[in-house]
């Protein structure tokens, strides 16, 4: 019989007010380029990986496509003062690699988009009644085709350049008004959906063994060099920088500058596991369980390599670090953290699990969302994927403050969405107790973790 959680023990206050949190405590909403964005084709803006991955028929299962979207691109304007309106005092975006350098090269600055980002940078800046601080995400999955059909992606090492320089230009051209910047969002996801199990652009699965971990071993060196190139020259300016392009230092041209004094880091996505039992290897399987979520790519980022539970499952099929790359790493590993949490599960050990993917596989383990007498870990939301399970981002922030020396954290991502089958009236589905209840109940978790 599983051993169920004590929800007794869990269960906190769902009341929960703007005095629960600490004066310092930022409240925000997120978004990316590609979901709210549109004009794909407009702005001298280069097409990129969903662009091509959307217009293939049968990649989505209703046909749609992220063309218009939300039409930020154009009304961008009217959504600052919606934001405004909900009282935020933060607003998270990511810039499309795209739209700054087309082909992805590098090679030439495409002004009109870095136009269009400086106005909705100071669209935030410049109401006299509020202030919206900018979170600014790099990389949020919408690489240019060039680089995926020219070298291979993320699965070459010279994307590492490639994300430095154009990293470097984001810096250059918004960093004297952007304080905090995020490199990459989910890597996760990139390594796992897009180039394992494929259902993300760029549809990758022919190589799901060793794939993914390529993709997230550049990921990784990627994020260090885009830090080491903002801390180097933009954050603190010093005259000598040095960059790791392409595994050599060397040194980097430089002009006197105002120092930019923001912060970086990344956002990683982590659903909380739950141990099945009290057995030993039902825990050992959930420790392993986060260990192919957060520490892939936090480990190697603040202990320099690999969670050792990934070596034992993946062997060879994990690539190496280099001592200076390890050194680089550790340089050079983040001012913040970004968590995205949504869900948990509960993990039970299994020696020959049949998983839907490799990925899986290779973890040995089952993901339920029942426990064994049939109670569900929580109701679903329309996903099929979220459960709703409140202290499950409890555990998992107070797990990332232990594991990794209390880092500043940021929640970057966390919600539910609901169905809409057409049946419920507009005053319904507006009036969304559901979701209201979904947010009280997470946030009233996550004032009781910083408790």
């Amino acid at each position: 019989m599983a051993q169920k959680l004590n929800l007794d023990n869990l269960a906190v206050s769902a009341d929960v007010y703007r005095s629960s949190f600490p004066s310092t405590f930022t409240f925000g909403v997120a978004t990316s380029a590609y979901l709210i964005e549109g004009g794909w084709n407009e702005g001298k803006k280069g097409p990129n990986i969903w662009d091509k991955f959307t217009h293939l028929q049968g990649k989505v299962l209703d046909g749609s496509n992220g063309d218009v979207a939300v039409d930020h691109y154009h009304r961008y304007k009217e959504d600052i003062e919606l934001i405004g309106a909900l009282g935020f005092t933060a607003y998270r975006f990511s810039i499309s690699w795209s739209r700054i350098f087309p082909d992805g090269l590098g090679t030439e600055v495409n002004e009109e988009g870095i136009a269009f980002y400086n106005n909705i940078i100071n669209s935030l800046l410049e109401k006299d009644e509020y202030y919206y601080q900018p979170f600014v995400t790099l990389y949020h999955w919408d690489l240019p085709p060039h680089l995926q059909e020219s070298i291979g992606g993320w699965t070459n090492r010279k994307i590492v350049d490639y994300f430095g320089l154009y990293a470097e230009a984001c810096f250059a051209n918004f960093g004297d008004r952007v304080k905090h910047w995020i490199t990459l969002n989910e890597p996760l996801q990139t390594s796992v959906n897009g180039h394992c199990i494929g259902i993300f652009a760029p549809g990758r699965n022919e190589k799901p063994l060793i794939e993914p971990y390529l993709v997230s071993h550049h990921q990784v060196l990627a994020h260090a060099t885009a830090v080491s190139v903002y801390r180097s020259k933009y954050k603190v300016y010093s005259p000598y920088s040095f960059s790791f392009f392409s595994g050599t230092f060397g040194l980097l041209e430089d002009a006197p500058r105002e120092s930019q004094g923001g912060q970086i880091g990344l956002s990683v996505d982590c659903e909380w596991a739950e141990a099945n039992s009290e057995k030993m290897e039902d825990k050992v399987a959930a420790g392993r369980r986060i260990d192919f979520q957060l520490g892939w790519f936090l480990d190697p980022l603040f202990f320099g390599d690999y969670p050792a539970s990934m070596r034992q499952k993946l062997g060879d099929n994990l690539p190496t670090f280099t001592p200076e790359e390890k050194e680089f790493m550790l340089q050079n590993s983040w001012d913040f953290l970004g968590i995205n949490h949504y869900t948990s599960r509960i993990i039970a050990h299994v020696s020959n699990n049949e998983a839907e993917s490799d990925f899986y596989k290779a973890q040995e383990l089952e993901r339920n969302v029942e426990w064994e007498d049939g109670e569900p870990i929580g109701d679903r939301a329309a996903s099929d994927w979220l459960y709703i399970v409140p202290w499950g981002i409890r555990k998992t922030l107070n797990y990332v403050s232990q594991k990794y020396n209390h880092p500043s954290i940021f929640i970057t991502e966390n919600g539910m969405d609901d169905e809409d089958d057409g049946s419920a009236s507009i005053h319904d589905m507006l009036d969304d107790k559901r979701r209201v209840a979904y947010f009280k109940s997470y946030l009233a978790n996550v004032a009781e973790a910083i408790k």
